[in-house]
């Protein structure tokens, strides 16, 4: 206590008076609209009373008491009125005019004030600083213009019911809301929030409510950033002792890969989309189609898995489940907090057992009765006929090349690396994956630039994968791959080859500007994983389903050729699902001879698929 008297007394020594009232006065006015205008009040009344007791002590009032005149004097510096004539002496009228003039002035600067104070709230909610009041919203922490994918999906998912999501972005408010406004269709039963926040910063997320939303997203972005969110946020939550509320993210690289129990303990769910990417453009490479088949059954759009209750059902087999539930597929049954995806025929249902079905809405499953009629026998195992030996050729080098290398499909005998810059440890690398899956390398020079390479290497094969430099800037990545496949296109066009493209592309802005062309899938790092995070915000039990489905191991999806199981000619969907269940297998779609596929189709239609056309299966290979 002494030192802070000396210290102000050092201070009023060194400092004089004038100094020190700026000194004061800058403070005051630092701490904003509403402590100036409490200033202004207190000095006005003080100059008021000074006035009208400066009256009184000379007395130049000649008629009425003390408290009339401070009365009058209040008055007049509220209302800036001007005294007349009569109003009194000389002295009088010389004193209420000095209070006059102050009260312009006053009135002046207090009218400069709220205007400011206005302009400054209004310039605060156009930047989006203003506290969120939601409860059981969705909170996407990231906007990226270009990127809708994400927001689309989750319109879908409302399903016509009203909802709210909170964007959050280091962006203007109204960037962010016109961005949306022109290139997303939002209904209205879904409001979209945005708020300029630091995603990385615990204090900054607190205006979006976090604590009272129903699940937090963090949208695609560098790994590095993605983490500090993700930790801002479990932070965030911890301080709110906000329990339940599950974070989202994409994680792109194995070694940023959360522990599992930090991630149990912090309610994180995470998929690490690099491997995930690799094996779906392995898997699509020689399978055209598969990667629709992977988009349809990750987004909103028609048929996604949800987990149903069909109660009566205990003791039934699933194969029974399987000939009785129409307008949706059944495709595991959870039980003791764990999916077992896709049983045996034979697995017996339990009481209190759930479903995971593959159906358009979580409602539209309908279980019926058993026909009476019997059903035809299978024709018999899987054909012997052998696939035929492909060879494939692959752009381009990231990471992720040993994962697609390691799981290109059976048939794959020989890869050409086409002009890919690696080191001895990366070729080793390489080398000792294809030796493992007995598949012969070839390293070829090849200049993307120049036509005669191109054309040299798309001679080679009906198979070419281009995968995204993640060395470099995503635009520039996927502007390398653009021109690559315009001049394949060309390249195919001009000497009526065949092959199809599958192409690796981090924007989905950059995939919209050159199509869709025919023999082509996408597969869009950004878009796919806004897929998977929209599906985990509506289902966060169904992490481990999704992450069987990706990971390659155990039950997986992929293309069933007609003819190679002996299943072409006519047969109703019912006996196709017995079927395929006894071998294994999931029916959950039909892929044409045109490349176009059906999914989740009626039991009582009937198929007649030809030697070319597939079945779009879920099970083990």
């Amino acid at each position: 206590m002494n030192n802070e008297k000396d210290n102000r007394e050092a201070v009023r020594k060194k400092f004089p008076l004038r100094a020190r009232f700026e000194y004061w006065f800058d403070n005051r006015m630092a701490k904003g609209s509403l402590g100036l205008i409490r200033a202004l009040i207190i000095a006005s009344l003080v100059f008021a009373i000074l006035m009208s007791g400066l009256i009184i002590l000379l007395g130049f009032s000649e008629e009425g008491e003390g408290a009339s005149v401070v009365w009058n004097g209040i008055a007049t510096v509220i209302n800036a009125w001007m005294p007349s004539f009569e109003d009194g002496s000389p002295g009088y009228l010389a004193f209420m005019t000095l209070i006059a003039v102050a009260g312009v002035l006053f009135t002046s600067v207090l009218i400069g004030i709220v205007t400011s104070a206005i302009e400054e709230k209004i310039t605060d909610l156009k930047r989006g600083n203003s506290l969120v009041l939601e409860s059981g919203h969705i909170v996407v922490l990231g906007f990226y213009p270009g990127e809708y994918t994400l927001i689309e999906q989750l319109i879908l998912a409302a399903a016509g019911d009203p909802f709210c999501i909170v964007v959050a972005e280091d962006m203007e408010r109204q960037e962010m809301e016109q961005e949306i406004k022109n290139n997303v269709d939002v209904p209205k039963n879904f409001r979209i929030v945005c708020r300029t926040v630091d995603i990385t910063d615990p204090a900054s997320i607190e205006k979006c409510s976090v604590e009272t939303c129903r699940t937090v997203i963090i949208s695609p972005t560098e790994d590095s950033r993605t983490i500090k969110a993700v930790l801002a946020v479990s932070a965030l939550l911890q301080e709110k002792n906000a329990e339940g509320i599950r974070i989202n993210a994409i994680i792109s690289k194995n070694e940023y890969r959360f522990p599992p129990s930090l991630a149990e303990a912090h309610n994180i769910a995470t998929l690490q989309t690099n491997d995930i990417l690799a094996k779906m453009i392995a898997h699509s490479c020689t399978q055209t189609g598969l990667s629709d088949t992977f988009r349809e059954t990750f987004n909103f759009e028609g048929s996604e898995f949800y987990l149903i209750d069909l109660p009566g059902l205990a003791g039934c087999s699933f194969e029974e489940l399987t000939l009785r539930l129409n307008h949706g597929v059944p495709a595991g049954v959870l039980r003791e907090d764990r999916v077992k995806l896709n049983p045996p025929a034979d697995f017996l249902l339990e009481e209190g057992d759930r479903f995971l079905v593959f159906a358009e809405e979580n409602d539209t499953a309908v279980l019926e009765d058993l026909p009476d009629v019997g059903l035809p026998e299978d024709p018999g195992e899987d054909g012997t006929l052998e696939e035929e030996i492909t060879e494939t050729v692959i752009f381009g080098y990231n990471e992720t090349l040993p994962v697609v290398l390691r799981d290109l499909p059976e048939n794959v005998s020989r890869v050409y690396m086409a002009g890919q810059k690696m080191n001895r440890d990366e070729k080793k690398e390489l080398e000792r994956i294809a030796s493992e899956r007995d598949i012969e390398l070839e390293y070829c020079v090849c200049n993307p630039r120049s036509e005669k390479d191109l054309l040299s290497m798309a001679q080679k094969t009906e198979h070419i994968v281009i995968l995204n430099d993640h060395g470099k800037d995503d635009e520039a990545a996927d502007m390398d791959n653009i021109f690559l496949i315009l001049n394949l296109r060309d390249l195919r066009d001009r000497y009526g080859l065949k092959f199809n493209i599958t192409i690796e592309m981090r924007k989905e802005h950059n995939q919209n500007l050159v199509g869709r062309g025919d023999h082509t899938d996408f597969l869009v790092s950004s878009s796919m994983s806004s897929l998977f995070l929209a599906q985990l915000a509506e289902s966060p039990e169904l992490i481990g389903v999704f992450r069987e489905i990706l990971s390659n191991t155990g039950n997986e999806l992929y293309l069933k050729n007609a003819e190679d199981a002996r299943l072409t000619g006519h047969r109703t969907v019912r006996e196709l699902r017995r079927i395929l269940l006894r071998r294994g297998y999931i029916f959950l779609g039909y892929l044409n001879a045109e490349k176009e596929s059906r999914f989740n189709i009626p039991l009582e239609e009937t198929l007649d698929p030809g030697p070319e056309e597939c079945f779009i299966v879920l099970g083990e290979k």
